[in-house]
């Protein structure tokens, strides 16, 4: 016979919803851990997207992501004719609102030259730009549909395409555009703005500008070399695929990961306590069984199973309620929850360890209780 089930049936409406409870706690520890993977994955998807080896940057500047870049357009001829360059594009970024059926969309732009290097990773419905102005690609988080039309600065654009986990480092979904279209949308002044220019007699604004060049190299060359002859002969800046991408996690995502951590931290430490605090008033509820079962001869051993069993199935059922319940409200939240299975793993170890921690407050409550308290009123 074992105790600790027998226990549990005979309390099992109070049991299931502490359990509930419980649940409910690690659900937001597991959130809280999809949405930091989900924010490194989003961020990494804008700068992975088109498969470099190689960016090009403003000389003094650690890329488009980290800070302003900006350089003249002609720059990716140059840095297409640099040995070991297989092929290169040119790419600007740019954070643009508009409105979209009566609501107020904030879209990350990327434009690049169709054909070339900086578009999309892949179109998970209709087609890619074909043409160099009208046509745009935006990831489906947007809630553009295909075929509809988004206004942009001064035109019109029809959605061609749609991505899926294209998104910018903010959460914003991401919108392709060619590099023309980009740039226009980017450094064209207003109407007003360029008659007033004009009528004080400024000079004509200068609209073929990049913020990056991407380059992918020949197999047997080494990003290394290539970005060191960049940066000393065409006196630009230069970084590589990986270390583009470590600069945009320690300049953008680092200080989200330091405070989801420690909200995750915080919420472990709670979820000890809480489960120390509720064994320890279940024990306290069972005091005169356990001194009972002392009374007639029952070793320590068989008390300390009966709390350590039911302090895990308690972890367990809640652990496994609320892995649930967040796979199934993980597409609801505002940004992407990305569980992979080692976190919902290690996760789960790590909430047996702290039942069997958490338990022990109980057993030395358990284990003080003397059998003469069996024979009390």
């Amino acid at each position: 016979m074992n105790l600790a089930v027998r226990d549990i049936r005979h309390k099992l409406g109070r049991f299931l919803l502490t359990c509930l409870g419980l649940s409910l706690l690690l659900g937001v520890v597991l959130s809280m851990i999809g949405i930091y993977r989900g924010l490194v994955d989003d961020a990494l998807s804008l700068v992975r997207a088109p498969a470099a080896d190689l960016w090009v940057v403003e000389a003094g500047t650690r890329g488009p992501f980290a800070e302003a870049s900006r350089m003249p357009g002609d720059t990716r001829e140059m840095v297409a004719r640099v040995p070991g360059v297989a092929s290169a594009g040119a790419v600007t970024y740019q954070t643009v609102e508009t409105a979209y059926r009566g609501q107020t969309l904030r879209l990350q732009v990327v434009g690049y030259e169709p054909g070339r290097l900086g578009g999309p990773a892949a179109i998970a419905q209709g087609r890619g730009i074909a043409i160099r102005h009208g046509e745009v690609v935006v990831d489906v988080r947007a809630g553009i549909a295909l075929g509809d039309r988004i206004r942009l600065g001064r035109d019109d654009y029809l959605v061609v395409g749609l991505t899926r986990h294209h998104v910018s480092t903010g959460g914003d979904p991401v919108l392709f555009l060619s590099l023309r279209d980009a740039q226009d949308l980017q450094f064209l002044p207003k109407p007003s703005t360029y008659r007033r220019d004009q009528a004080r007699g400024a000079p004509p604004p200068a609209t073929d500008t990049i913020n990056a060049v991407v380059a992918r190299l020949d197999p047997d060359t080494a990003p290394d070399a290539v970005a060191r002859e960049i940066g000393r002969w065409k006196h630009l800046g230069s970084a590589t695929q990986a270390q583009q991408e470590g600069i945009l996690v320690q300049s953008v995502v680092e200080k989200a990961r330091r405070q989801i951590g420690l909200f995750t931290a915080i919420l472990m430490v709670v979820s000890a306590v809480v489960i120390a605090l509720i064994i320890y008033t279940m024990t306290m509820d069972k005091m005169r069984e356990i001194a009972t079962l002392k009374l007639i001869g029952a070793p320590d051993s068989t008390i300390v199973g009966l709390i350590l069993q039911q302090a895990l199935a308690m972890g367990g059922i809640g652990f496994g309620i609320g892995l649930t319940i967040v796979n199934l409200v993980a597409d609801s939240f505002p940004r992407r929850v990305l569980l992979q299975s080692e976190d919902a793993a290690m996760l789960g170890v790590v909430v047996m360890l702290v039942c069997v921690l958490s338990s022990g407050l109980g057993v030395r409550l358990a284990l003080r209780i003397e059998p003469a308290a069996a024979l009390g009123g």
